[in-house]
């Protein structure tokens, strides 16, 4: 996988989180540095955490689903893609509270990484992932976007938070593609 598909990956993934973090700079009336930092860090960090604990898995079972595992890339990007395009079209939004403590903290986190964990079960399946600078890649690109995601929430509105998750699930989806055509041998980069 190249830094490049990585980054893709990393973006996509992340606007799930930049979404949340808009919300986050919208409950907010005065917005302080730590705000953003504290969004970031729990993103960041479950962002990096939980593909790894995907991976794991993946290559627990990669005896197992070798021939198909292309298909359950495609099939896992897809609909994480689709799930995100649907809740970018319909609207549906997360209610935010202007707590940063861990007990708002920690669910929206885990929320905004299940799709992470997902993908790491598929960078399993993939003989050419470095898994540990990916999944930092991941957490910074995930920190970086959602501190910014609190700031542009903060002073902007919702106005870009559709727009993030549809970008996001539509990133995904040609990703999973990618993988899938790349490995029935009908394109090659």
């Amino acid at each position: 996988m190249t830094t490049l598909e990585l980054f893709i990956i990393a973006a996509g993934l992340s606007m799930d989180a930049f979404a949340v973090a808009i919300c986050k700079g919208l409950s907010v009336s005065k917005l302080k540095f730590r705000h953003m930092v504290t969004v970031g860090l729990y993103f960041g960090a479950f962002q990096g955490l939980m593909p790894l604990a995907g991976y794991f898995l993946g290559r627990q079972f990669e005896r197992y689903i070798t021939k198909f595992d292309h298909w359950i890339a495609f099939i896992l990007l897809s609909l994480i893609g689709a799930n995100m395009i649907r809740e970018a079209v319909t609207g549906e939004a997360e209610a935010c509270s202007a707590s940063f403590g861990p007990r708002a903290m920690l669910p929206m986190a885990v929320a905004t990484s299940i799709d992470a964990l997902a993908v790491g079960v598929t960078f399993g399946f993939m003989p050419d992932v470095n898994i540990v600078p990916a999944v930092i890649f991941i957490g910074v690109i995930t920190f970086a976007l959602s501190a910014a995601g609190v700031k542009i929430g903060n002073v902007f509105g919702a106005k870009y938070k559709a727009k993030a998750e549809l970008a996001g699930g539509i990133i995904l989806i040609i990703m999973g593609l990618k993988i899938l055509l790349e490995h029935l041998g009908v394109i090659n980069f």
